[in-house]
C-alpha cells in the first residue's frame, strides 16, 4: 500500500525556498517605497519652484522676502508643500532662509545681495539612492 503526500524534508525546502524569496521581495520593495517618496520630494521642489517663477513674472522681476508670500490667498499655492528627505528626516514645510543647516524642509535665499536670490533647494545635506545630495538640487 502507497502512501501519497510530502515528507518532512520536501515541506522544509519548499518553506526556505519562499522565505528567501519573501526576504528579496522585502528588500527591493523598501527600494521602490524609498524611490517613490524622493520622486514626490523633487514633484514638491518642482511645484515650489514652478510658483516661485510665476510669482516672479508677475511681480516684474521682484522675487519674495519670503515663501509664504506664495500662499497668500492661494495665489500661487494653497500651501507650502512638505518636504521629506527619505529615511532622514521628518516631513516639514518649514522654510530656513539662506543656509542649509540640515534642519529639514526647505532652505530659500532672501538676500537681494547674493547671487542665489530667489533660489529654494532641499534643507537636507544627505544623499539620495543615486547618490546626489538633496541640497544640490
Amino acid at each position: 500500500m502507497k502512501r501519497s503526500g510530502f515528507t518532512l524534508v520536501e515541506l522544509l525546502i519548499v518553506l526556505v525556498i519562499m522565505g528567501i524569496l519573501l526576504g528579496i521581495a522585502a528588500v527591493k520593495y523598501a527600494g521602490l517605497m524609498r524611490k517613490a517618496n524622493e520622486g514626490a520630494l523633487q514633484g514638491n521642489l518642482g511645484a515650489l519652484r514652478s510658483a516661485l517663477s510665476i510669482y516672479y513674472g508677475d511681480m516684474a522681476g521682484k522675487f519674495p522676502s519670503s515663501l509664504d508670500s506664495l500662499t497668500a490667498n492661494a495665489k500661487y499655492l494653497p500651501a507650502i508643500p512638505k518636504a521629506r528627505a527619505p529615511d532622514y528626516h521628518p516631513e516639514s514645510a518649514a522654510v530656513s532662509a539662506g543656509v542649509t543647516d540640515d534642519a529639514s524642509g526647505w532652505g530659500y535665499d532672501n538676500d537681494p545681495a547674493s547671487s542665489r536670490f530667489g533660489t529654494v533647494w532641499v534643507n537636507c545635506t544627505h544623499t539620495d539612492t543615486k547618490g546626489s545630495v538633496w541640497s544640490s538640487y
